[in-house]
Parts: C-alpha cells; structure tokens; sequence
C-alpha cells in the first residue's frame, strides 16, 4: 500500500507533448512551476498519487536486459542524487516521450515531471518522482455572484477524478531497476504498448501481485480456450469452473497449486490437459511461477471483473451462475430448441 498523506511536491515541471506523425510540436517550459499555494498543491498531490493506493509493482528494462541502460532509468538516478536538476531532466524525458509519439493513434498532451517527498511505502518513508500525462480535457461550469446577480461562464480544463497515464518511480531497489507503479486508463492495447513498453520499458516484478495476475490468466484462457477443445463441456460447466477458480483465490492467503487441481480441476485428465497448457503459456509469454505463493487480495479483486459469470443465450436471455452447478440443467426439445432448466428454492 502506498500512503499519500504526508507527501509534499517538492519540485514540478510541465511540458506539451504533441503528436510528431501529425507535425505537432514539443512545447518546453523554460522553467517550474510556481505551486506554493496550499490547497493547488493539495489537489496536485490528489490527482497524482490517489490512483496509486494500492499499486502492482515494475521494474526498469532494456532491449538487452540492462535496465541500466534505460534512458527514464539514468534520468531518474540523476534527479534522485540531485533534486535541482528536476526541471533539466524533466525536458530530457519530454523529448524521450516526444520521439516515442510519432503513431497517428497517440494522443497529445500536457506532460507533468514531479519530485515528491515522504511518499509512505510498506511502512518506510521515501521520495519519489512522478511521471503523468494528461491527454483528455473536460469543460467544466464556473458560477460566479455579483450582488444579487449571478454569472454563469465555462472553461476547459483537466479532471483531477481521472489520471490518464502516470508513473510513479519510487526511491528504492536502485539495484534492480527501481520499484515502479503504472496507471494507463487507456482501453487500447496499443497505447498501453506504447507508454508502458515503447516509452517507460517495464517489466513486471515477481511479487505476488503479479503472480495471483498470472496464474489466474492462465487459468481463464485455458477454461476458455482450450477446455471446450479437448472435454465435453458447455458454457455453464466453463463458467462454473471459473467461479470455483475465483472462489479458491479469494478463500486463501497462500497459493498451492496441487491444491488447486484437486479443488478446482478434480479430474485426472483436466489436470493433465492443464499442466501441458500452464507449461506451454508460461514458455510463450515468459512467465515464471513458484508451486506455492502468498495470493494478493488486491490481484484477485481486479481479476473477478474479467472472470464472466454471465451465461449469453441468443439475444434473448442471459444467466448470471454464481453459484452450484448442479441446479442448472441442459436439454434439447424434440423439434431441436435447446433449453436449460433452472431450480431455485426463493425468489430474492
């Protein structure tokens, strides 16, 4: 958990990112910015840092493996051991970000370089540089109240509720690539791409947020791509396999994996199909994974939004299994309609 209570900005630059593929320009402040106010700091400090209460974990890497060879990596030591170099490193990231827009996809916008203090980490107080870019403007209504009269106006300008892109590269584990924290709210898999790997180049450290995130991966894909190729097995027995999936994650606070075969898989061949398949996906996607690990509550709850439960029946119906299996039946009529037939004790 990352704590924000106490965290002062300590420097802050901004600059204008535009879209080289459509000959926008890279506009660079020439100096910081003046945030003394108290409540202006107050509502920075809360639209930076509050997406990143409870964060997963990166790592800075390179083509060749070499963190140390990332450009966001020497830039960030050099503004650690100096935080007087802020604003001059904060326009070496923005020409770093500027080179990486040249995709007509990318949208441009304002680019914020922050120096925190007191960033509370596990505990452990620490300083921290934030990286975030706010790439969509909302207008917005100001109300003003002259005597008795009022006059109503209208601006343009950012949503503090809504980070759109951010990075928080906190001083610690310099050894390993720093531990770093990501926000993208981008939908698109490209522009997560292309701010995660083209830009900032991460990888995922092994903690067990990410390795409750895998395993439940491969967990779904196999349930829903490969189960159905190899058993016979309809949409509402996937779907109850994946709530048991889930049910086991959020009933434990350790992972075992023989453990989870048994209770979830229960049978010889699935699980034997299954551990081809988890062999295969984490050679494929360099995955790697111990038999047993401390399951992150935070990975669980993010992963049961994508795990669907909703059984989808020509456009007419859906069914929401939450649920025994066992009081959900499937059947064919003698003119060919297909049925399921549901028991229930009370309606709620």
């Amino acid at each position: 958990m990352i704590d924000y209570s106490s965290a002062k900005i300590d420097h802050i630059s901004v600059h204008h990112i535009g879209n080289q593929n459509k000959g926008e320009d890279l506009i660079s402040s020439k100096t910081e910015l003046n945030v003394s106010d108290a409540r202006l700091s107050e509502l920075l400090i809360r639209y930076f840092l509050a997406p990143f209460t409870a964060p997963a974990y990166y790592s800075f890497t390179f083509t060749n493996e070499d963190f140390k060879m990332n450009p966001l990596y020497i830039y960030a030591s050099q503004i650690f051991d100096n935080t007087k170099l802020l604003h001059d490193k904060s326009v070496d990231i923005a020409k770093h970000l500027y080179e990486m827009s040249d995709h007509p996809q990318i949208k441009p916008g304002d680019l914020f370089i922050v120096h925190f203090n007191d960033v509370v980490v596990g505990g452990i107080a620490m300083d921290a540089i934030g990286i975030f870019k706010s790439e969509n403007r909302q207008s917005f209504l100001k109300l003003d109240a002259t005597g008795n009269s009022f006059y109503i106006n209208y601006d343009d300008g950012i949503n503090i509720e809504k980070l759109d892109k951010g990075c928080m590269i906190l001083n610690a584990e310099k050894e390993t690539g720093y531990k770093i924290c990501v926000v993208d709210k981008s939908n698109k898999i490209f522009e997560a791409q292309y701010w995660i790997d083209s830009f900032l180049m991460l990888k995922t450290q092994a903690d067990k947020y990410h390795k409750t995130k895998d395993f439940l991966d491969i967990t779904k894909n196999f349930v829903t791509k490969q189960l159905a190729e190899e058993f016979v097995v309809n949409k509402a027995d996937q779907i109850d396999m994946l709530n048991k999936s889930m049910d086991y994650f959020k009933t434990h606070d350790n992972f075992n994996k023989k453990e989870f075969e048994k209770e979830v898989l229960n049978d010889a061949g699935i699980i034997k199909s299954f551990r081809k398949f988890d062999e295969t996906y984490r050679e494929d996607y360099s995955i790697q994974l111990d038999e047993t690990f401390e399951i992150s509550p935070h990975a669980v709850k993010k992963q049961a939004r994508i795990f669907k439960s909703v059984l989808k029946l020509d456009k007419n119906f859906h069914i929401y299994i939450h649920g025994n299996r066992e009081l959900i039946e499937q059947g064919v009529e003698k003119d060919g309609r297909k049925f399921y037939k549901i028991y229930f004790e009370n309606e709620i």
